[in-house]
C-alpha cells in the first residue's frame, strides 16, 4: 500500500486541521453577523 506522501495526499491530522480551523472560521463569523444585528437593533429601539 502506498503511503500518503507518496500518493501526494495531505496527512490525515493535516486534514483534519484544516476542518478544524474552518469550522472555528466559520462560527466567528456567524458570532459576528449576530452582534452587528443586535448592534442595529439596539440602535432601532428594540431591546428586551
Amino acid at each position: 500500500m502506498a503511503k500518503s506522501a507518496e500518493t501526494g495526499q495531505p496527512s490525515w491530522a493535516r486534514r483534519v486541521g484544516w476542518l478544524v480551523l474552518i469550522w472555528t472560521a466559520s462560527v466567528l463569523a456567524l458570532a459576528a453577523v449576530a452582534v452587528i444585528i443586535r448592534v442595529f437593533m439596539s440602535a432601532a429601539g428594540l431591546t428586551v
